[in-house]
């Protein structure tokens, strides 16, 4: 599409975290660099684990991009959090390393959807590397919802949260929710977020655009991302945000939207 904001400076922060991700993150770079250049004024890589500096480009980074190294790993949400604390653009980026763009650049049109009124969080569609659309919109995952999907194998039509591997977000809006709960070591942070966002009654919108991402969820793989999965789904089950969130959302009048619907 035509540029949205032609004759305006890039309007959006991004945050990454590597967790010795770095041949991932110095591609992702390098398109964020050929493609979104218009978009982004300035990427926040944060290593949790030891690993190279991002090679720039010959002419540089068109964007100013700083780099923390962690002394000691931190969980998820305390990295982002830190990375995005002091923020003044007027959107902020939430971007997995494992996120590949395709040939347009989709920030226009997340900034697009990110600046309707009500709006707490912009997310494109997710696809893998064979353009097959992921399960990034979920119901907001009770015990219930849980058996349904895991064990029977039912599909979910609700989208009450997003995962985070690519979110655009309005900077007050972050700046007013704190970020992520840091609590949350690893897991379940996105679904705190996105329902704190839906508890202050804003909305979660699906952009027209596409990212590919191909990660798998560790806690299948690893005995500690599973530890790391289960503790994060008890402290989320015996909070007051989900106690909240699943009586505003389970109302039918209520629901964030019908997964495959705009």
């Amino acid at each position: 599409m035509a540029d949205i904001f032609p004759l305006q400076r890039p309007r959006l922060a991004i945050s990454i975290v590597s967790h010795g991700h770095g041949a991932l993150v110095q591609a992702l770079l390098l398109q964020l660099a050929q493609i979104s250049a218009r978009s982004v004024a300035r990427v926040v890589l944060v290593q949790n684990l030891p690993e190279s500096s991002p090679e720039a480009p010959l002419e540089g980074w068109p964007f100013e991009l700083k780099v923390v190294v962690n002394d000691t790993p931190k969980g998820f949400g305390a990295n982002h959090n830190f990375a995005l604390r002091g923020a003044d653009e007027e959107f902020v980026c939430i971007l997995n390393p494992d996120v590949a763009l395709q040939a347009a650049d989709p920030f226009p049109e997340l900034l697009v959807a990110s600046s309707l009124p009500g709006v707490g969080c912009a997310y494109p569609i997710q696809v893998d590397d064979e353009g097959r659309v992921q399960d990034s919109e979920r119901e907001i995952p009770s015990p219930a919802a849980l058996l349904r999907r895991r064990l029977l194998g039912q599909i979910e039509t609700r989208a009450d949260w997003v995962n985070a591997a690519c979110i655009v977000v309005p900077t007050p809006v972050w700046h007013q929710l704190g970020g992520f709960d840091e609590r949350y070591f690893m897991y379940c942070e996105d679904v705190d977020w996105c329902l704190r966002v839906r508890l202050r009654g804003l909305q979660l919108v699906r952009a027209p655009v596409c990212v590919v991402h191909t990660g798998q969820r560790a806690s299948g793989r690893s005995a500690r991302h599973l530890a790391w999965h289960v503790r994060s789904l008890l402290r989320l089950w015996i909070s007051p945000v989900y106690r909240q969130a699943q009586q505003l959302l389970t109302s039918a009048s209520s629901s964030a939207g019908t997964i495959g619907t705009p």
